[in-house]
């Protein structure tokens, strides 16, 4: 069997903890220069955009900058910074609740990204904790929406990450969230609510069949008032969307949520009022590599239940640490 080949370590550093882009070039092909597989290997960078790259030796290969008239060499490796989009800042404090050799555990603001992916680039809780930890092999444990707060892990070394995914994946971490919504005294609680959901890339909404179930939550109510009530959420299974789905099929939509039961217009980037009122709130499991028992707390509260008002303004009256 021909084994995989290693890739080599990129000659470039990471920049606002974010990682160049590695490519390799085919290894049958017939272009004559680099630069000439490029510009039909990436039409959307278009060819002025590599000429420029080229010229000023922003594009770099084991042995350093790739000239402009270099022939291309099946095989070769390559790297470059993308270029990354404008982003609006998110004007919440990421805060570390703990770091040790092997996790780091943050209670993650609204709005921030837990990864790079799509036009969320430098303004993720990845890139963050990279470059303001000096953690540049940094990799997520799991992923938390955009849209939801609360605790987060990542992996310090790379050879550890696939324990603790593994633990994600085989369900063997308990999580609970909390979350602001109606209150409906018709409806009986607690209860448990099983579906089929299914996710389609390029499609903001999750969706449930008619199938067998793929997906559990239980949901408690904590206590109301004016017509609102705090829920303690605890999945038992890991759907996109899965809570905000289930919360939204009991006529429960958690407040701010974009998305359940109908799609809103999107915000402007710098519009950070009426977060969504879900927050990862605790996780507990057995360490994978060192058998310890961990349990870990967010710090965080909802403001649609702590402070309304400042819930509806926005980030100003919210402070940078709230959400």
């Amino acid at each position: 069997m021909r084994r995989k080949s290693r890739r080599p370590t990129s000659p470039l550093p990471q920049r606002h903890g974010v990682d160049p882009v590695h490519l390799r070039l085919p290894i049958e092909g017939d272009w004559p220069t680099v630069r000439e597989h490029l510009v039909e290997r990436l039409p959307t960078v278009g060819a002025a955009r590599i000429d420029a790259a080229l010229r000023d030796g922003e594009i770099v290969g084991e042995q350093g900058p790739v000239a402009p008239d270099e022939p291309f060499r099946p095989g070769a490796h390559l790297w470059f910074y993308r270029d990354l989009p404008d982003e609006v800042r998110v004007p919440f404090e990421l805060m570390v609740l703990h770091r040790d050799e092997h996790l780091v555990v943050v209670d993650k603001p609204h709005f921030l990204a837990t990864t790079p992916r799509g036009r969320h680039v430098v303004e993720t809780a990845l890139s963050r904790l990279r470059h303001d930890l000096d953690l540049p092999a940094l990799s997520p444990a799991h992923r938390l929406d955009r849209l939801t707060a609360g605790l987060a892990m990542f992996v310090v070394r790379p050879e550890d990450r696939g324990a603790y995914q593994t633990m994600f994946r085989d369900r063997e971490v308990r999580k609970e969230y909390q979350a602001i919504a109606p209150y409906d005294p018709a409806l009986s609680l607690p209860r448990t609510v099983r579906s089929h959901i299914v996710k389609e890339r390029g499609v903001i909404a999750a969706r449930e069949l008619d199938a067998p179930p793929n997906s559990e939550s239980r949901i408690d109510l904590v206590e109301r008032r004016d017509g609102l009530a705090r829920y303690r959420l605890r999945p038992l299974s890991g759907r996109t969307h899965q809570l905000r789905l289930h919360m939204s099929g009991l006529g429960l939509p958690i407040l701010g949520d974009p998305v359940y039961p109908r799609v809103l217009p999107e915000p402007a980037p710098d519009d950070f009022r009426r977060p969504l009122q879900l927050l990862a709130s605790v996780v507990e499991f057995t360490d994978p590599l060192t058998g310890r028992e961990r349990r870990f707390e967010s710090r965080r509260t909802l403001a649609a239940w702590t402070d309304p008002q400042a819930w509806e303004a926005g980030p100003a009256a919210l402070g940078a640490s709230e959400s």
